[in-house]
């Protein structure tokens, strides 16, 4: 109850200030009415070129086996914990005017693309998301019993009749979940609209909501377009909750499922997976080694000022996961009974960063001076936002701990915090470790409450980088992306790996 307590209050109470100041909707402007069109707009468009990407990719991954194919499936989660800034960054290297993509399309004479504007904000939304939509539509192929595949095999299907009675009726109860998904990340998206966007025809509502906050100082303004920010939130996630339609293939035996010649086709689509498969690993990985290729020489030149950033952003981290896990691991707990604490740890994702900052900003602004409160503030609101994850992870492992070891504990009269020491820290230590890991990833790379309570001096590592970016600092802006990257993936590998190594079994 404590922990759903202080979430709520940090929740709600800055939604509540955010009401109060905004006095209705009638100060938006004409611009603020274009930002709430392009961002529903681009969010569909995202969503919807992420999971149409996403289903030959997914599908080559299932009737495809090839050595490697293990560790590629792990690398697409990288963009998921990648941080936003170091991959706007690697995508400006690869699509950008001097990009790898422009120096060969020169030679042909082909006008230079721009990866600035409506475009560039969709690109780097589907880099970030068709991982997300590969995973989950690969999820849903393999959830189709094995004997189903053998079942068509006898009644002598081929590749057109395995796609109308099996994959067609999958991809009916997969997608408009990942959609949703896809649609609700896009709509709080801050970083990549701030850095690719900008202008009347490619603002955002949370760009909108960063600049009637540090440029016009209308807290009004910023505070109706934080509600219209919730309120589309909070619809996106009542319609996804709907969403996902049950699949009607039954049980199995839990057999893997093996390709089977028959139905995975003939040549044409073994050249075709393997295209797909191809074309989405130069895709998403080749603006990180971009970032490597170009950062990793630089590391030695870096500018003073990235130093105190790095040990900021470290300790924001650390402390945010140390938050994330006392505040996750109660309401997880209790939400395996109790409805209550289950609502409590979601609340946070009807509200994004900047809404909560600056609910935030306007709660402390009579005390006190609001940019004193930008470490704790960045603190606090990247606990928050990872707690929803984190609660998710742990809720299924508790539910397997509760069946398997609850009547035990009472037979040894085994409660409270003897349990919690005894039994369920250690046999959630993988969990724990897996949300902490994602927890400090997502800390690290966050540029969001920063962004609006910094006064220029106070700097996190991605703020230090977007600064650099901004100066045209190129070479140093790389340097420092390097070095977000290689701090991000081993704190998620090190508290990842920490988890496995409490793991008693």
């Amino acid at each position: 109850m404590l922990a759903g307590a202080a979430l709520a209050a940090l929740v709600l109470g800055t939604l509540a200030a955010v009401t109060l100041r905004a006095g209705g909707l009638t100060g938006l402007r004409e611009t603020d009415l274009a930002a709430i069109r392009f961002t529903l707009w681009q969010a569909a468009a995202s969503a919807l070129i992420s999971c149409a990407l996403a289903i030959p990719v997914a599908r080559a991954l299932h009737r495809r086996r090839f050595a490697g194919r293990g560790l590629l499936i792990s690398l697409l989660g990288a963009p998921f914990i990648l941080p936003v800034i170091v991959a706007v960054f690697g995508l400006i290297a690869v699509f950008g005017r001097r990009g790898l993509v422009n120096a060969a399309l020169a030679p042909f004479g082909i006008d230079p693309i721009s990866i600035y504007g409506a475009q560039g904000v969709i690109i780097a939304h589907v880099f970030f998301n068709l991982p997300l939509a590969t995973r989950m539509i690969l999820h849903g192929w393999e959830a189709i019993p094995a004997e189903r595949f053998r079942l068509a095999a006898t009644l002598g299907f081929g590749p057109a009749e395995v796609t109308r009675h099996l994959e067609r009726p999958m991809l009916r109860s997969v997608l408009p979940g990942a959609f949703l998904a896809i649609f609700l990340v896009c709509l709080t998206s801050f970083a990549v609209a701030l850095t690719l966007g900008g202008g009347p025809r490619a603002t955002t509502v949370e760009l909108a909501i960063y600049q009637a906050f540090r440029f016009d100082f209308d807290m009004g303004r910023a505070a109706s377009l934080a509600l219209v920010q919730v309120a589309i939130s909070v619809a996106a996630l009542l319609v996804a909750a709907r969403a996902t339609l049950p699949s009607s293939f039954g049980a199995g035996h839990d057999r893997r499922a093996t390709p089977i010649p028959q139905l995975s086709g003939g040549a044409e689509r073994v050249a075709f997976d393997t295209l797909a498969i191809l074309l989405a690993a130069v895709f998403l990985l080749l603006p990180i080694g971009v970032v490597f290729a170009r950062g990793l020489p630089a590391l030695a030149e870096l500018p003073e000022m990235i130093w105190p950033a790095t040990l900021t952003s470290l300790v924001i981290a650390l402390a945010s996961t140390v938050i994330t896990l006392a505040i996750a691991l109660p309401l997880a707990l209790a939400a395996t009974r109790q409805r209550w604490a289950e609502i409590a740890a979601m609340l946070p994702m009807t509200a994004s960063s900047l809404v909560m900052g600056t609910g935030a900003f306007l709660i402390a602004r009579p005390f006190v001076n609001p940019t004193s409160l930008a470490l704790p503030m960045v603190l606090l609101t990247n606990a928050a936002l990872s707690v929803p994850f984190a609660t998710r992870i742990l809720m299924p492992e508790i539910r397997t701990l509760q069946a398997d070891y609850d009547r035990l504990a009472a037979s040894l009269n085994l409660r409270g915090f003897v349990r919690l020491r005894l039994l369920t820290v250690p046999r959630l230590a993988r969990p724990l470790g897996f949300s902490a890991g994602l927890a400090a990833a997502f800390s690290m790379g966050d540029l969001g409450v920063i962004t609006l309570f910094s006064d220029g001096q106070t700097r996190t590592l991605p703020l230090a980088l977007f600064q650099l970016m901004g100066s045209y600092r190129m070479d140093q802006a790389a340097g420092a992306a390097s070095l977000l990257l290689i701090l991000t993936f081993a704190l998620f590998w090190a508290l990842d790996r920490a988890g496995h190594y409490a793991d008693p079994r």
